[in-house]
Formats: structure tokens, C-alpha cells, sequence
């Protein structure tokens, strides 16, 4: 589950019929959410496709027990209200004698159309806060992440009640994937690197080391 999570590609587990059984923080991060709350939806209504007859010939294909790799295009508006353009690739990873497969899809995004509305810029956070993002995104502990920054355990702990309260999120994976969606995170790389509006700053030092 750990390795699944940390693959930087959006990626979900599917029931034969586009039913999430197990999303990663990538795919999770798409919606500004976990991947607990990605399970049980419907990956079509997410990621709508652009032309539904592909998905009638990606059924019909797996009906007649063809194992090969499917393509859906798909649009669909993210949280900040900007229209996304992608494709599903589709796998089927499991052969069971007497039923259809269950589908290891992976979202592949291309261009970003323009946001219905003007979004806020995000609360600028600071250097500790953005570090400390990072390093939790690498699956530090509290105490990794204050030998990392030079922190107290209690400091550590300080600045991540104060980013949960601020953005709402419920637990440390979530805070992550807030992060992700907010742009502070730079979605699609590992180690987890943050994107920063201050100059000559970048990725924080020392995060490939965390495990």
C-alpha cells in the first residue's frame, strides 16, 4: 500500500465496472481529497469521457476476455474551477475463471483550459511549513521532520496543527493531499518538491534520504 502511494502518476485500482476500490494520494490529490474518500466512487463520473462509445468498446473487449491496454480521453473541471484534458489507461490485472477483470487505471493529464472564475492566490506559507509539507509528502515522521528542519518534535507538531486548522484537513494524509491541490506540492515528482513564489527557493534539501 505504501509503494502504491507514492507512485507520482494519478493512478486507481477498479472493479470491472469503473467502481474505485483503492485510489493514491496522486489520483486523491486531483480532488483536493484522500484516497479513503476516492473509494466506492464511479471513475466515469470523476473523469468524464469524451466520447462514450470508447468505453461501450473497452466492455465489450473485456466481455470477450481480450487482455490488451485501453485509452478513454477524458475532461473534467479541478477544485480550483480550471477544465483539465487527460486520458484513462486502462489494464486489466486480474483473470478470474468465470468473471470480468478488475482494472488498474492511470490518469495521464494534458493541457489546462482556463478557470471559470478567478481563484484566490493561496496563503503564502512559511519556509518551515513548506519543508515540513515536503518531508510528511516523503512519509517522515514527526521526529524525522524535526531532525530534518532543525525543529523540536513540539515545533514540528506546532506548524502542522496550524496548516490542518487553516486548510480543514482531518489527518496528516489529507494535509498532504491539500497541499497537492493547493499548488504547494509539485504534483507528479519524488521525492515531493515544493513549488515556492520566493526566489532561489526550490526543493528542500535532504528529502530523498526520508523514507
Amino acid at each position: 500500500m505504501v509503494l502504491f502511494d507514492r507512485i507520482p502518476m494519478p493512478v486507481a485500482v477498479c472493479d470491472p465496472y469503473g467502481t474505485v476500490r483503492l485510489a493514491n494520494a496522486a489520483l486523491a490529490a486531483e480532488w483536493g481529497t484522500t484516497p479513503g474518500r476516492l473509494r466506492g466512487r464511479d471513475m466515469l463520473e470523476l473523469f468524464p469521457p469524451l466520447d462514450g462509445a470508447q468505453v461501450e468498446r473497452i466492455a465489450e473487449a473485456l466481455k470477450l476476455r481480450r487482455r490488451s491496454r485501453y485509452t478513454v480521453s477524458v475532461t473534467w473541471r479541478d477544485t480550483h474551477g480550471a477544465r483539465r484534458h487527460g486520458e484513462l489507461i486502462v489494464d486489466p490485472v486480474s483473470d478470474t475463471p468465470n468473471g470480468l477483470p478488475d482494472l488498474l487505471v492511470m490518469l495521464r493529464t494534458s493541457a489546462v483550459s482556463a478557470p471559470a472564475e478567478p481563484s484566490p492566490e493561496p496563503e503564502a506559507l512559511h519556509p518551515n511549513e513548506e519543508r515540513i509539507l515536503a518531508l510528511l509528502a516523503a512519509g517522515a515522521t514527526t521526529a524525522q521532520a524535526a531532525r530534518e528542519t532543525g525543529l523540536t518534535t513540539d515545533g514540528v507538531t506546532y506548524h502542522l496543527r496550524q496548516l490542518s486548522r487553516r486548510w480543514g484537513a482531518a489527518n496528516r494524509t489529507e494535509l498532504v493531499a491539500r497541499a497537492y491541490a493547493s499548488g504547494v506540492l509539485v504534483p507528479g515528482v519524488w521525492p515531493p518538491q515544493v513549488r515556492s513564489s520566493r526566489p532561489g527557493t526550490g526543493a528542500p534539501e535532504g528529502n530523498s534520504a526520508v523514507m
